[in-house]
């Protein structure tokens, strides 16, 4: 009890020492960052040495920036942790400190320069500082000796009031996001007292990547597919067809993530599959009854109340298959996982594995990691994006220096517009796994595009974002096996609804999904006149080929950016996966 009130005490002492600290950044930063590393648990660092600071965890630290006409600059970065971060400190001013009123004690809102850091106005000086800050921040980072390779982390500390963090945990240093989420990124003095925010500071100085949520994500998909391979494979024994046990168990899946983000009434899925586990016969009856409900929005046993409307695409005419024992107990270990925790962009590979038996026996072995699949569409989708944003908060600077902040907001606002209807194609699609990546990245560029347009005074244009936000409909993808193009659908949705309850924390409006009918059942490289394929003819003199009538190559749907990794059949091998008729007719 003594050490918490001495803990509680130092927190205390920190938070109302520093918050009313004034001064130069540069006197106080030193004295901020020791007793930051104090009250988090790590170490001080190292004074700087005789060699112009190149020590790797040090204030002050020397960089080169090489121009653009081959000369080099040197720079100084505030604070910097080799392998954990840069940082780049300022310190704000409050101008005008309000008068108390005498009554109420609230500070006089008609004072025209009072703008206290960190709270929403359109006189968005702080933020321009904050934004700024990063910006040097990446530079110094883009800086550092190739041997020392990208920091995961970027922090922004505004000394006395609150440490911004960014991350960027592939390695290439071309996509710093907010970390870990639009509401989380910020962390003020106050949320000190919080001992996980401590503890993500204390990792991100010690430990960086045990942040990188791919991580987790990974293992915890790994083993869910684990769960449901076992489940797959006693419903094939007793003889059911692949597609139904597919979309059967993918219905399973959602309602267990419905269920952890509170969808569904918490718990209410994973307590009926206790009961369910101990009385068999109860479970294809009950579970229908809850995807009727959940399909038109009514009342579910299962929830003992109403449930929300999802749609009639996914939950319509679900078809339930009757589990042993065992097999519930199965579904039962899968849905005590925390399914915000899964990861979309490896979730289908693993899915497909699991209900494929001739792809079961290797489960996880073989999926591309998230990172490879990251970089791809960072250099595809992301630079070009992150190149115009760049240009149009230059713009939107100028317009508001020049007193026009009206026009500085719309075109903050029409760049958004503009990224609601961009569209990436996957004509290879798989399981979907660059459509969720593409869906992640450009759902982080928005996050910082919606805090623009509230820093410039937009919060009540806001309102509309429920209808006019980046959503699945813009992620198009073609694929030919059903099952994996399937699978694809209900990846691209599970990632959208994670990042939703990430940026926002507050559910969707109904219908919770929409058959937007972006991810196509078709091949990507030749359509024909009917089906199936002709057969190969005999003739005297042996095999004739024939090519497939009405062969043509197919539209695709349009979109501003393709990117995917489709699959390469070169040489003889063409005729001996593909056969000769669709041979001859490619």
């Amino acid at each position: 009890m003594l050490t918490l009130l001495v803990a509680d005490k130092r927190l205390d002492d920190f938070i109302t020492r520093w918050s009313a600290s004034e001064g130069a950044e540069r006197a106080n930063l030193h004295g901020f960052v020791y007793e930051l590393c104090d009250l988090i648990g790590v170490g001080r660092p190292d004074a700087a040495k005789s060699d112009a600071g190149r020590n790797d965890y040090t204030f002050e630290r020397a960089v080169e920036f090489k121009e653009a006409d081959g000369s080099k600059s040197p720079g100084r970065i505030d604070l910097y942790k080799r392998g954990c971060f840069v940082m780049e400190a300022k310190q704000s001013r409050e101008k005008g400190r309000p008068k108390e009123l005498k009554l109420s004690g609230q500070p006089d809102l008609f004072i025209p320069d009072y703008n206290p850091r960190g709270k929403r106005s359109a006189n968005r000086a702080w933020d321009q500082l904050m934004m700024s800050a990063r910006h040097q921040a990446e530079g110094y980072a883009r800086a550092l000796p190739p041997e020392h390779g990208w920091p995961p982390f970027v922090l922004v500390c505004d000394i006395g009031h609150c440490i911004e963090v960014y991350a960027d945990f592939t390695g290439q240093g071309k996509n710093y996001a907010q970390f870990p989420d639009r509401q989380g990124f910020r962390i003020y003095l106050e949320e000190l007292r919080n001992e996980a925010v401590r503890t993500r500071l204390a990792r991100i100085w010690t430990d960086p990547a045990s942040l990188d949520p791919t991580r987790q994500s990974a293992k915890v998909t790994r083993e869910i597919a684990a769960r449901l391979a076992v489940v797959s494979k006693g419903l094939e024994r007793r003889g059911y067809p692949a597609e139904p046990v597919a979309l059967f168990l993918m219905r399973c899946l959602f309602t267990m993530f419905a269920e952890d983000v509170k969808l569904l009434p918490a718990e209410c899925f994973t307590g009926w599959l206790e009961r369910a586990r101990a009385n068999p016969a109860m479970f294809k009856h009950e579970l229908a009854q809850l995807w009727q409900a959940m399909d038109k929005g009514g009342y579910a046993t299962i929830a003992e109340g109403v449930v929300k409307h999802f749609n009639g695409h996914f939950f319509h005419s679900a078809q339930v298959l009757e589990l042993e024992r065992e097999e519930i107990g199965e579904l039962l270990a899968a849905s005590k996982y925390d399914w915000k925790e899964v990861d979309p962009a490896i979730f289908g590979t693993l899915l497909e594995q699991a209900l494929d038996k001739d792809e079961r026996a290797k489960l996880g072995a073989h999926y591309t990691p998230r990172a490879y699949v990251e970089r791809l569409v960072v250099v595809t989708v992301l630079e070009p994006l992150r190149q115009e944003w760049a240009q149009v908060q230059a713009t939107a600077e100028r317009l508001k220096e020049e007193g026009r902040t009206k026009e500085a907001l719309e075109t903050v606002e029409a760049f958004h517009d503009k990224l609601c209807k961009t569209r990436v194609l996957d004509p290879a699609c798989g399981t979907g796994n660059f459509l969720y990546v593409a869906l992640r990245l450009m759902k982080k560029l928005e996050d910082e595009v919606l805090n623009a347009i509230v820093d410039l005074g937009g919060q009540e244009g806001l309102a509309w974002l429920d209808s006019h936000t980046i959503d699945p409909h813009q992620f198009l993808g073609l694929e030919k096996n059903a099952r994996a193009a399937a699978i694809a659908e209900l990846v691209v949705w599970l990632g959208y609804l994670q990042l939703h309850y990430a940026s926002k924390g507050t559910h969707p409006p109904e219908p919770i999904l929409h058959d937007f009918k972006n991810i196509i059942h078709m091949d990507a490289v030749l359509t024909w006149d009917g089906y199936p394929l002709p057969k190969v003819v005999a003739g005297p003199s042996g095999t004739r080929v024939e090519t497939l009538p009405g062969a043509k190559r197919p539209d695709w749907p349009e979109a501003e950016f393709i990117v995917g990794n489709p699959p390469f059949i070169g040489g003889k091998d063409i005729r001996a996966n593909l056969g000769n008729v669709y041979a001859e007719t490619l």
